[in-house]
């Protein structure tokens, strides 16, 4: 079992940035497929973007490419969001989540409680 704990998020203007951090303790980080969601007002939760469980591959959803990067430290146990050139519509809460897949899956294991981004334009 792995616990996740997010912070980071924040009220920001369009075209500033964030960082959002996933702190996992529990069973070891590298067990888990590793990635963040987010679910805005009235929408579905929707993938944003994740690490394979042996770390080498990194996905993206297409809205955030070239804008959001995910990183991870593993002696810290903790996966990182840098969010660059931020949206109105990358207002959401992001959810942290941990997943026994080899990849990130629609229905991961583990989730966060979840850190709330609000982008103003």
């Amino acid at each position: 079992q792995v616990q996740l704990v997010e912070s980071g998020g924040g009220l920001v203007q369009a075209g500033g940035s964030l960082r959002l951090s996933c702190a996992a303790s529990g069973r070891t980080f590298s067990s888990y497929a590793m990635g963040w969601f987010r679910q805005a007002p009235g929408k579905e939760r929707e993938f944003v973007a994740a690490f394979s469980r042996s770390g080498g591959n990194t996905y993206y959803a297409d809205s955030v490419k070239g804008r959001f990067t995910i990183s991870r430290d593993n002696a810290k146990n903790t996966v990182y969001l840098q969010m660059n050139s931020l949206k109105p519509e990358d207002t959401a809460v992001y959810y942290c989540a941990a997943d026994t897949s080899r990849v990130v899956t629609t229905d991961p294991n583990y989730w966060g409680q979840g850190t709330q981004v609000t982008v103003s334009s």
